[in-house]
């Protein structure tokens, strides 16, 4: 394989896990861990400065028992050259001079440990307050970030709400277009029906006037059974039949007239 390709293949794999560790990172997890990491450095702080306070305590009370053992070698001292004793109080007062020298160096790690304790304290101090403002810092941005991830998903939502009723908008215009569609074709066919331009393919379908002539003529030819049966029920001749449309008068059949001479 040549190098282009292990190159090209490394910066693909590289941009990959760059993307996916964006995706994952959450700005609110990386402040919360700095912020933690700054009380640890906080804390390492205070206890230097603990440790620094509890050093110089103790060269003070190491101080104060060398000032009393100098002390009381002054007064040994002086009550031995009282007594005529020289010679112990030159002892007395050679050990008040070992001691005193170590008082001075006692003094001075002492005065350097103050320094470094009140160095120590007012950087504790100072960080403390940057502490303290970062905490408020990063409280803000994730509020921040909380809002606008809040706002984006409602965005999102809002934006497939309305893709989904953009679908169902379409969905309902079509189904209004069919229905109308329908609707005009149905009329069409009554409208073809009422006009006779659809003949009925049975032969059985009759236009307006025929179907009321049709009905007339049932009608007459019911009256005149009825009345012909009551003439021969009582022994009276038949009644003339309905004479039809465009028929003359005397045309009828002379046997089917009423009869005068009975």
């Amino acid at each position: 394989m040549s190098d282009g390709i292990m190159k090209r293949m490394s910066m693909i794999f590289r941009a990959k896990a760059n993307k996916a560790l964006d995706r994952a990172e959450d700005p609110r997890e990386t402040l919360d861990y700095s912020y933690q990491k700054q009380l640890e450095l906080l804390q390492k702080v205070r206890r230097g400065v603990a440790d620094v306070a509890t050093s110089r305590k103790r060269l003070e009370l190491q101080l104060q028992q060398l000032q009393k053992q100098s002390s009381t070698l002054e007064e040994q001292g002086r009550k031995a050259l009282s007594l005529g004793r020289e010679d112990l109080a030159r002892e007395a007062l050679t050990r008040r001079s070992g001691i005193q020298q170590q008082v001075a160096d006692l003094e001075t790690q002492y005065q350097a440990l103050q320094g470094e304790e009140e160095k120590l304290t007012l950087a504790s101090q100072r960080l403390q307050a940057k502490v303290d403002a970062f905490r408020t810092k990063k409280e803000t941005i994730k509020a921040t970030y909380t809002a606008a991830q809040a706002q984006t998903r409602i965005a999102e939502s809002f934006s497939g709400i309305s893709e989904e009723m953009g679908d169902v908008g379409l969905a309902i215009q079509r189904a209004e277009d069919k229905t109308a569609q329908m609707q005009a074709r149905a009329g069409a066919i009554d409208e073809l029906l009422a006009s006779g331009a659809l003949d009925d393919p049975t032969g059985m379908r009759k236009d307006d006037i025929t179907a009321e002539l049709e009905r007339m003529s049932s009608g007459s030819d019911v009256e005149l059974e009825l009345a012909r049966m009551k003439a021969e029920l009582s022994g009276g001749a038949a009644p003339t039949p309905a004479i039809e449309p465009g028929q003359h008068p005397q045309a009828a059949n002379p046997q089917d007239q009423p009869r005068l001479d009975k």
